[in-house]
């Protein structure tokens, strides 16, 4: 009979695999942003597009030239038609965009969102709203009630959301603060010592 002390030290043992790192980091930013360079086809915007990813969605916001407009046009008219050259653009290019996508997602293993923006107007076409699971304590719990209570919120899911919104625009230069910090950490650890040689 083997003690249990023994049996868990055995199993300690079996279990105890050691995963190799590959020898150079590559950031997945990085070759997102070429992958998509080198694929986007030319003329689709009139500048590098905006490509912004997490981990479950790639964003592409291109930036497509404003139409003419007649002289004199009211502000109502430039606005309706950047509106129509937007939908233009979402319309001509749909089955080149899936096909983009589609290669994307089974490369990257994310979903693929659009978006263009056309003299100030911006418009995100599909894009992802992906469920995020959390715990809250009662106090947590009583703030979202307040916001659903309050009729800010429909549910806390949606009380949730809205806090973060808030929190994204109050605290912008902190948080882009904090992600600079990240990169910089990033770039310490990749520049270390070769895992493979020690």
């Amino acid at each position: 009979m083997v003690a249990a002390g023994a049996w868990v030290a055995e199993y300690k043992v079996l279990c105890n695999v050691v995963i190799p790192m590959a020898t150079k980091l590559v950031r997945p930013e990085d070759e997102i942003q070429g992958w998509f360079s080198g694929r986007v086809p030319d003329g689709w915007f009139t500048e590098a597009p905006e490509i912004t990813a997490d981990r479950e969605e790639i964003l592409i916001v291109g930036r497509i030239p404003e139409p003419d407009y007649a002289k004199g046009a009211s502000a109502a008219a430039k606005s309706a038609a950047r509106a129509a050259r937007i939908a233009r653009f979402r319309e001509e290019t749909r089955d080149k965009r899936i096909g983009v996508a589609l290669e994307a997602e089974h490369l990257f293993r994310r979903k693929v969102s659009w978006g263009v923006e056309c003299g100030g107007l911006r418009r995100l076409f599909t894009t992802l709203s992906v469920p995020v699971m959390t715990r809250l304590r009662m106090e947590g719990r009583a703030i979202l009630d307040v916001l659903v209570d309050a009729g800010v919120a429909r549910s806390r899911s949606e009380a949730l959301a809205w806090c973060v919104r808030l929190v994204g625009e109050n605290q912008e230069k902190w948080l882009k603060d904090l992600k600079k910090a990240f990169e910089e950490v990033e770039k310490v650890r990749a520049a270390g010592p070769d895992v493979e040689q020690v």
